[in-house]
């Protein structure tokens, strides 16, 4: 199955300014001549007739120093000398080592795009944080077999076990997290839904209930049944493909989940089936399952309520996965999420996140190695979660054994979050995105959010699509378990990070 045709449209930032690596400052001395406007390639200005100015520079899109080599270097080509390039010292306070600067623009120009970055000066496929997939690199070879891109496949298969329910097959390995409602607002919800409708993928409702707005797309959400049980019904779980037990977040093993009063607004408490203001906890664990004869009953229970639907299980990644993961396959589950340490969003504690559950990258290839010595390997998806930045962590994940990955936070960065971390306090999100004060949550509209996610997931299918190509597949499930394409940086010769990621 090829990657269905979706229509790439640019998508702009619905700011004013963003945070741009570089400053471009236009002075008095400009006439309008239009010189720069004409010689930029990358837009950064742009010149309307009839004004006696020129619309101030779109910093983002320089290139910045690196343009010095080029003909058209707007600086050097000004008749008036009217411009000026320095650093933007704003940019330095975005981000953090794992999600650099450099990642949160490439991942904003993506999905403004649709496109990877043609920019040599952004570092938007490798972080900083001295780790995890931020040291592993693709070995390509020299001479790969030739294999045209139209001839690549990047579907994969979600139900293995061949026990008569539906072959669930998405076009890209890459599908939304969970995000429930009352953590994000309904119009974020929505876009990742239509999205998945597009992209012939899947979305996650998260613990907060089923919203009846995602109806429309129910072929495409996958609806949570989590520790909390807010909002669960049979109606819901009987509409959808998908049905995911959540038993722990990867974020925050052993903690379970707070909403906090201020964001439990009437409508969230409608959909949980709660007291408005109150804050909610989910606790940990269910305390319904302690072996895995309790958790099969469980999907037992999934299974008789709805014939056709897939059942998914999320863990967090504790020293014994491989052994939940194995429990849980016979338990007669068809997915297997793990989700690791650095998954969740500014509500997630940092002191759990960096000290409790084990990294992804870790627990990917336990598990996939533990289910190989099984003999249930192929009878079962293994999909990864906590920490997938980009199209190249995405590879790496499945390299080290998984089928496909699970998303978050690089959706909600293409909806231009900037990492702020205040996701779960007072009214949320200062951009609307985690929020559910109606003032910010109509910050953006469905229309706009929907293209900005559709266009990510095209630009990290064309990097996957490209990676496969080097390597001289036809099928990303040729990639599963390749651990042979990967080296470590700090067993070989290479000393910096490159594009190559």
């Amino acid at each position: 199955m090829k990657a269905p045709a979706v229509e790439v449209k640019r998508m702009p930032s619905r700011f004013k300014h963003q945070v741009p690596k570089y400053k471009v400052t236009r002075s008095d001395a400009c006439i309008n001549c239009g010189t720069c406007a004409r010689t930029c390639p990358y837009g950064v200005h742009e010149r309307v007739e009839g004004h006696n100015r020129a619309r101030p520079p779109i910093d983002y899109k320089c290139i910045g120093f690196g343009c010095q080599k080029n003909d058209f270097y707007c600086v050097g080509k000004c008749p008036r000398q009217a411009l000026s390039l320095s650093l933007n010292p704003m940019y330095e306070t975005l981000g953090d080592f794992r999600w650099t600067a450099d990642i949160i623009t490439g991942t904003w120009i993506m999905a403004e795009t649709g496109y990877p970055p043609r920019r040599t000066d952004l570092e938007y496929n490798v972080g900083n944080s001295g780790g995890g997939f931020d040291k592993l690199r693709f070995k390509f070879p020299a001479n790969p077999p030739r294999v045209e891109k139209s001839e690549i496949s990047t579907a994969i298969p979600l139900n293995r076990r061949n026990d008569g329910r539906p072959n669930v097959v998405i076009s890209t390995p890459v599908y939304g997290a969970g995000m429930s409602f009352g953590s994000v607002s309904l119009a974020t919800m929505i876009s990742k839904a239509r999205m998945a409708a597009i992209w012939n993928t899947f979305t996650c409702t998260g613990e907060g209930g089923y919203p009846e707005m995602l109806q429309p797309y129910d072929d495409h959400v996958i609806t949570q049944v989590a520790t909390g049980l807010f909002g669960v019904r049979e109606e819901t779980i009987q509409r959808v493909r998908i049905v995911e037990f959540k038993y722990a977040q990867g974020a925050k093993p052993g903690l379970g989940g707070h909403l906090l009063g201020e964001k439990n607004t009437e409508s969230v408490a409608r959909m949980r089936e709660a007291v408005k203001g109150t804050p909610l906890f989910s606790p940990f664990p269910f305390h319904s399952v302690y072996s895995i004869e309790d958790h099969k009953k469980h999907i037992d229970w999934i299974k008789e309520v709805n014939p056709r639907a897939l059942v998914s299980v999320k863990v967090s990644t504790p020293s014994d996965v491989d052994m939940v993961a194995v429990g849980s396959y016979y338990a007669g589950a068809h997915i297997i999420h793990i989700d690791g340490g650095y998954g969740g969003t500014g509500a997630a504690p940092d002191i759990a996140k960096k000290n409790i559950a084990m990294p992804v990258e870790y627990a990917i290839t336990k598990v996939h190695g533990f289910l190989k010595e099984e003999g249930i390997r192929d009878a079962v998806t293994l999909i990864a979660s906590g920490g997938i930045r980009t199209a190249h962590d995405l590879a790496k994940a499945i390299c080290l054994g998984a089928d496909g990955a699970v998303i978050g936070t690089a959706e909600l960065v293409s909806l231009e979050c900037v990492r702020c971390g205040n996701c779960e306090s007072g009214r949320g999100c200062a951009r609307g995105i985690a929020s559910t004060d109606s003032e910010l949550a109509d910050l953006f509209d469905e229309d706009w959010a929907t293209q900005r996610l559709v266009n990510l997931y095209h630009a990290w299918n064309v990097q996957l699509v490209d990676i496969l190509q080097r390597f001289g597949m036809r099928d990303v499930r040729e990639l599963v378990g390749r651990t042979d394409l990967l080296e470590h940086v700090d067993y070989s010769h290479e000393t910096e990070p490159d594009h190559d990621g």
